[in-house]
C-alpha cells in the first residue's frame, strides 16, 4: 500500500511540475539558521543555475539559509579531503572523489544517513543504495553515509563526421568489445591515408590523475569477466583465475592502443576534463567518459551537437550484456558539521523525485537521477537522442555499484591508482601486462589486509 502511495504521489508530482508548477515539497519546521555547503561547479553553466535556484527555493520554503560555495571539481577534491584532515568542515559537501564515501565512513568520520535515506528509499535504484552503504569499522557494521542523488556511467561520444569521413557508418560499429574498438584503430587508419593527421581513434585515459581512469578499468575488467573482484561480503578474489585473466586484459587492451598510436601521446598525463577538451578539438574519434559533460558542454553549437553520436557499452566478446559500471553521486554529511539539522533537512527536500528532476534538467540533463521511475514517467528524459541513449544506460541497462562499496580496500586501491600504475608500468617501463598486474596484485592484496571486514 505504502509503495503505491509512493508512487502516485510521484506520478503526480512530475505531471504538476512538467506544467511548470513545482509542489510545495516537504521542509522541516527548524529554527532558521545557516548550512554550509560545498558543490562541485557544473561542467556547464546551467548546471551551477539549476543548484542556485533549488537552494533559493529551499531557503523560501524553509527560512534556513544555505551558505552555498562552488568549486571547481579537481580543487574540491583537495579541500575535501584537508577539511577532513583538519577538522575544520562544513555542513555537507559530495562524495567528490566518489571513494570517499567509504574511506570515511570506514574511519567513522561521517554521520549516519538513514533517516535520509528512507524517506526515499523505495525509488531508489538498487545500485543507488548499495553505493551509499557503507562499513564503519568503528561500529562493525555497515549502514548510509551517503544520501545519493545522481548516477552516471561511462558512455562512448563519437563524431559521426569523423566516422564517415574515413568511409564508414556508424551503423558499421560492430556490437562486442574488442571488436567495437578495433573498428576505431581502423577509422583512424583510414583519416591517416586521408591525409587527416594528428587525430587518433580512441580516447582512453590512460592516466595516474583523476577519477577517469578508474571507470575506464573497472569496465574493461567487468567486460572481459572480472565483476567478482571484491563480493559483498568485502573479499577479493584475485586467486580466482577468471578474475587474474580479466585483470590482466584491461593491463593489455589499453596500453596496446597507445602504444601502438591510437591514443593522443598526451594521455597518459590527462586529467578529468582533458579528454573532453581532445573530442571537442576532434582531435579523437571517440571518447570513453563518463556523463553527457562532453554532449552539454557544446550545447548551444548545434552543428557539433548534432554531430555527436552517444552510444553504450558493446557486448562482452561472447556476445552477453555488460553491466555499466555505475558512479552514484552522494550528499555527506561530516562529523564535527555545526548544523547538522539543517544539512539534513536541505537533503530531505533535495532528493523529492520533482525537486531532484527539475535539478538535473535544468543542467540540461548532464546526469540522471537515482531513481528509475522519474524517467519512466518523464518524456523529456527520452526527447534527446543523446539523453535517451545514455538514461537507458544508466537506468534501464543492468549497472553494478563500484567495488569499494563492498570494501573501502579498493577505494584505497583507486585512490593509489594502482590499476593505472600499472598501465604506466606496460606503457614508460616497458613490463609485460602479465608482470604488472602480478605487481598491482601484490599492492592490492597489501591494502586489502588492512580493512578486515567483520562477517555478519
Amino acid at each position: 500500500m505504502g509503495n503505491l502511495s509512493r508512487r502516485s504521489v510521484l506520478r503526480s508530482s512530475l505531471a504538476v511540475a512538467a506544467a511548470g508548477t513545482l509542489g510545495r515539497p516537504y521542509v522541516a519546521n527548524a529554527a532558521a539558521t545557516t548550512a554550509e555547503v560545498w558543490w562541485a561547479q557544473g561542467f556547464a553553466q546551467e548546471e551551477d543555475v539549476s543548484i542556485k535556484k533549488i537552494v533559493a527555493d529551499y531557503e523560501k520554503a524553509s527560512g534556513n539559509t544555505i551558505d552555498l560555495q562552488i568549486v571547481p571539481f579537481a580543487p574540491q577534491r583537495q579541500k575535501i579531503v584537508a577539511a577532513i584532515q583538519t577538522g575544520v568542515v562544513p555542513d555537507l559537501f559530495p562524495n567528490n572523489p566518489g571513494e570517499i564515501i567509504a574511506l570515511f565512513a570506514w574511519d567513522d568520520k561521517l554521520v549516519d544517513v538513514t533517516d535520509i535515506v528512507e524517506t526515499q528509499k523505495e525509488e531508489y535504484t538498487e545500485t543507488a543504495l548499495l553505493s551509499g552503504y557503507c562499513y564503519n569499522s568503528v561500529t562493525k557494521k555497515r549502514s548510509f553515509y551517503g544520501v545519493p542523488w545522481n548516477q552516471n556511467v561511462f558512455t562512448h561520444h563519437i563524431w559521426r563526421s569523423l566516422v564517415e569521413k574515413a568511409g564508414y557508418n556508424i551503423e558499421d560499429v560492430p556490437n562486442t568489445w574488442d571488436a567495437y574498438y578495433d573498428f576505431f584503430k581502423g577509422v583512424q587508419k583510414k583519416l591517416r591515408e586521408k591525409g587527416v593527421r594528428n587525430v587518433y581513434g580512441l580516447g582512453f585515459q590512460t592516466t595516474t590523475n583523476g577519477v577517469d581512469p578508474h571507470f575506464v578499468f573497472n569496465n574493461f575488467l567487468i567486460a572481459y569477466g572480472g565483476q567478482d573482484i571484491v563480493t559483498k561480503d568485502g573479499k577479493l578474489h584475485l586467486d580466482d583465475p577468471k578474475v587474474k585473466e580479466a585483470v590482466i586484459k584491461a593491463m593489455t587492451y589499453p596500453t596496446t592502443a597507445y602504444k601502438e598510436g591510437f591514443v593522443p601521446p598526451s594521455a597518459i598525463n590527462w586529467n578529468d576534463a582533458d579528454d573532453n577538451n581532445a573530442f571537442h578539438a576532434k582531435q579523437i574519434v571517440m571518447d570513453l567518459d563518463g556523463t553527457l559533460s562532453t554532449e552539454v558542454a557544446i550545447f548551444n553549437k548545434k552543428e557539433d551537437y548534432n554531430d555527436i553520436v552517444t552510444m553504450g557499452l558493446p557486448l562482452s566478446n561472447d556476445g552477453k550484456p555488460v553491466p555499466s559500471s555505475a558512479g552514484v553521486g552522494c550528499g555527506l554529511i561530516p562529523k564535527g558539521a555545526k548544523n547538522v539539522a539543517v544539512a539534513k533537512d536541505f537533503l530531505k527536500y533535495f532528493i523529492q523525485p520533482t525537486v531532484s528532476n527539475e535539478w538535473l534538467k535544468t543542467g540540461l540533463g548532464r546526469s540522471t537521477p537515482c531513481m528509475a521511475s522519474i524517467v519512466k514517467e518523464d518524456p523529456w528524459w527520452f526527447a534527446d537522442p543523446h539523453r535517451a541513449a545514455y538514461t537507458k544506460q544508466v537506468l534501464l541497462d543492468p549497472t553494478l555499484p563500484q567495488f569499494w562499496v563492498f570494501n573501502p580496500a579498493y577505494a584505497q586501491v583507486q585512490t593509489e591508482h594502482v590499476w593505472a600504475t600499472g598501465w604506466m608500468d606496460v606503457i614508460q617501463g616497458g613490463m609485460t601486462p602479465q608482470a604488472a598486474a602480478e605487481k598491482a596484485f601484490k599492492r592490492a592484496e597489501e591494502i586489502f589486509a588492512k580493512y578486515p571486514i567483520a562477517s555478519s
